[in-house]
């Protein structure tokens, strides 16, 4: 996806504060160790320990917040990207490290990590998006194998994939949530037919999967059988984090700040209303901004996240669509036009403007939607009670 490309410096990007002294001798072990590998694969750099530093060694380095974000400067500062395999680097891997046996993380993590093997999410379903514990996926243990039947929904790059984490149903008794299990499924395994969804942007990033009597080795299991909503959460967590980064679209920009650049070299005057949702767009980006350093200097002074992050992800999906919308006003007749932005911007600026205004809508759905996501703080965060439906 092209959203924000070249348009804003990220955080703790070359051009900003450093973290830590010049001299610091873990900027100057990076700077070595880039010096003598300049132009780095994938894979050097997972072996390294670098795609992932606040992982465990060998799959990381076990860096607090400080060493991860001078290892992110220093890797800015080279031009060095690191692969690309969000929701395996991201979600899966930590699972694996978490609930995943030795032989398991040494089977998966290396090519998960260098980006050698691509990764997707198998969970939601038809009938089960928000209300994921209600899956019907199955899965029936038969001899060394399990073998899987059901259908998966809105899989990212299921099409590209070589492994998915896959959420199945392994038992019927007792609360919804007791009954599923975490597998790794082989994408190119018998009995997978994987279906493109195209959005409305006109991307095929989506897909729906059947599973007709996939048969898994049982080795792919992670965790303990019936175990796998506790471990559903660990990956849904880390999936949260994620997409509560910095920039509008899900941490790509562009951001409210890249909206008040494009009004000021509108050649039309501003009304006062304009002004001022042009303001108020301004400020509720300073906001999680502001928020998103709060969170930092307490995971710098070694304090877990408060209820900052969970708040951050709600307001951060609405702040999102807010950017996007108010660029396609702006922009008037234009933002009709695929390729035009505020201002009537063209080229890549003004296709990330029309690109991202049809892309915002999936802001607050993805990763649990803003209604699930604001019960979750009520509930957990701010001690409310649980909603009751009222008989009528």
């Amino acid at each position: 996806m092209s959203e924000g490309r070249g348009l804003l410096a990220p955080a703790g990007s070359a051009s900003g504060p450093e973290i830590a002294a010049a001299n610091d001798p873990r900027r100057l072990q990076i700077r070595e160790w880039l010096e003598a590998h300049p132009t780095p694969t994938g894979r050097e750099l997972a072996d390294a320990g670098l795609v992932s530093p606040h992982l465990p060694a060998p799959w990381g380095r076990g860096a607090d917040t400080e060493t991860q974000l001078i290892i992110d400067e220093e890797l800015r500062r080279s031009h060095v990207t690191r692969p690309i395999n969000p929701i395996g680097i991201g979600w899966a891997g930590p699972t694996i490290i978490y609930a995943g046996t030795e032989e398991q993380q040494r089977r998966w993590l290396p090519r998960l990590l260098s980006g050698e093997d691509f990764w997707c999410q198998l969970f939601s379903e038809p009938d089960a998006g928000s209300d994921l514990a209600s899956l019907q996926t199955k899965a029936v243990r038969d001899g060394d194998e399990w073998v899987i039947t059901g259908q998966k929904i809105w899989t990212s790059y299921a099409h590209i994939a070589k492994w998915g984490i896959l959420l199945a149903r392994t038992s019927s008794d007792g609360a919804p949530q007791k009954g599923i299990s975490y597998f790794i499924c082989p994408m190119d395994a018998a009995g997978i037919t994987v279906r493109p969804l195209v959005d409305m942007t006109g991307d095929h990033a989506f897909n729906e999967v059947f599973l007709d009597e996939v048969r898994i080795p049982s080795d792919h299991l992670i965790g303990d059988v019936n175990d796998g909503w506790r471990l559903a959460k660990v990956t849904l967590g880390n999936e949260r984090v994620s997409l509560s980064g910095e920039g509008a679209l899900w941490g790509r920009g562009p951001t409210a700040k890249d909206v008040v650049s494009a009004a000021s070299k509108m050649k039309e005057r501003l009304s006062a209303i304009e002004r001022d949702a042009l303001v108020r767009c301004w400020s509720h980006g300073e906001i999680l901004r502001l928020l998103r350093l709060r969170l930092l200097s307490a995971a710098l002074a070694g304090k877990e996240p408060g209820p900052e992050a969970s708040v951050r992800k709600a307001l951060a999906d609405d702040h999102g669509q807010e950017v996007m919308s108010l660029a396609h006003d702006l922009a008037g007749a234009a933002g009709m036009l695929e390729g035009r932005g505020p201002g009537a911007v063209d080229g890549d600026m003004g296709a990330t403007w029309y690109h991202g205004f049809l892309y915002a809508q999936a802001l607050t759905i993805g990763g649990g939607t803003s209604v699930v996501q604001r019960n979750i703080i009520a509930e957990r965060v701010l001690g409310l009670p649980k909603d009751q439906l009222v008989a009528r």
